[in-house]
């Protein structure tokens, strides 16, 4: 199959297990993301992608050819450092052109090639500056205008947004999900922002402390039906409620019922479930109100931030956390009684 293939890839550094029988496919021209906590393998499995480590058993396949042993330098891959790891020494061009100098492209092209690739990162008039003179901002764009130079089959980027200001980093995601549709190279992209990679990604590889993948989908598919309760809880803010199956649709939490969309496959009645609803999924209401998806409460905590309202319910010793927009703020303030709807087809069902 076209594209990149991971088979079975498992990676460990003496005791230490990086990677656990990975498996992916990730075809040509798409934004990829692999996201997860510290420490679960995200960079281990960039590096191997790349080159710079060996898998301890399985194989990396491009395009049904095997490159697993295949150095590095052969495989005609572009790769952003965390560090970015510029050279300081050399001017911005020299950086941007380093790679075909020492594939020793002649001068004149090289430089054409650095007014090309600064002006495609905004960067045209910088090639005699030193490293030293640029912002942070301008030395991401170096480096990514760097790892463009040879024209990479695989565009790989190791959480290099991770040290600059939150402003500056959602301005720098825009214009690299932009030259990444500009250009059309698979770019895989190591983050542990979800937020980067639900704007970013057209696929998301959600990683569990594990080390293994855990879900592979699009970023809407990983919100709206995580594969299981880590990813629910990982991305974004999620209610998650433990009960027990009753039904093909029914699940009771506690003593309350919740019709849900629908039962995964091999769940039988009894079988302890979890069900997880997204906090702007859920209606408040004033006052009691019976009936299915009812939670009847108080509410414990109200946090306006602006741009949206959270609040806090506590029904009987289950929290219960809604998400409205400001003019949607239902008439309630902090000690009131309130009711939380949890629609039905918002109720995904997970095997705990």
């Amino acid at each position: 199959m076209a594209g990149l293939r991971l088979e079975n890839i498992h990676k460990h550094f003496g005791s230490v297990v990086a990677a656990r029988e990975v498996n992916l496919t990730l075809p040509h021209g798409r934004f990829v993301c692999f996201l997860g906590p510290s420490g679960c393998g995200k960079t281990t499995l960039l590096r191997l992608i790349a080159g710079l480590e060996s898998p301890t058993r399985g194989h990396i396949l491009l395009d049904g050819k095997n490159i697993t042993r295949t150095p590095a330098h052969k495989r005609n891959f572009g790769m952003v450092f965390q560090s970015l790891a510029l050279f300081p020494h050399l001017s911005v061009g020299e950086n941007v052109t380093y790679s075909l100098r020492v594939r020793h492209i002649k001068k004149d092209t090289r430089r054409k090639r650095a007014a090309e690739l600064l002006d495609l990162v905004q960067l045209s008039g910088f090639a005699d500056r030193h490293i030293s003179q640029l912002s942070g901002g301008q030395r991401q764009r170096v480096a990514i205008a760097r790892a463009l130079a040879i024209d990479p089959l695989l565009f790989l980027l190791d959480e290099p947004l991770s040290a600059l200001d939150a402003k500056l980093r959602e301005s720098m995601q825009l214009e690299l999900r932009l030259l990444q549709q500009r250009l059309g190279v698979t770019t895989i992209l190591v983050t542990h922002d979800q937020r980067e990679a639900m704007t970013m990604a057209d696929m998301v590889v959600v990683m569990g402390p594990d080390n293994r993948v855990r879900q592979v989908g699009t970023p809407l598919e990983i919100y709206r039906q995580p594969s299981d309760t880590f990813v629910a809880d990982f991305i974004g803010s999620s209610n998650l409620l433990q009960g027990s199956c009753m039904g093909a649709r029914e699940v009771k939490i506690g003593d309350q019922h919740l019709v849900v969309a629908e039962m995964p496959a091999g769940i039988s009645d009894g079988t302890s479930v979890t069900v997880s609803v997204r906090p702007e999924d859920i209606h408040v209401l004033p006052g009691a109100e019976k009936g299915d998806n009812r939670l009847h409460g108080t509410i414990s905590f109200i946090r306006d931030v602006g741009s949206n309202v959270e609040i806090y319910l506590n029904c009987n010793g289950l929290q219960i956390i809604s998400q409205s927009t400001p003019k949607g703020r239902p008439a309630v303030k902090q000690g009131d009684e309130a009711t939380a709807i949890l629609p039905a087809g918002s109720c995904v069902v997970l095997k705990s």
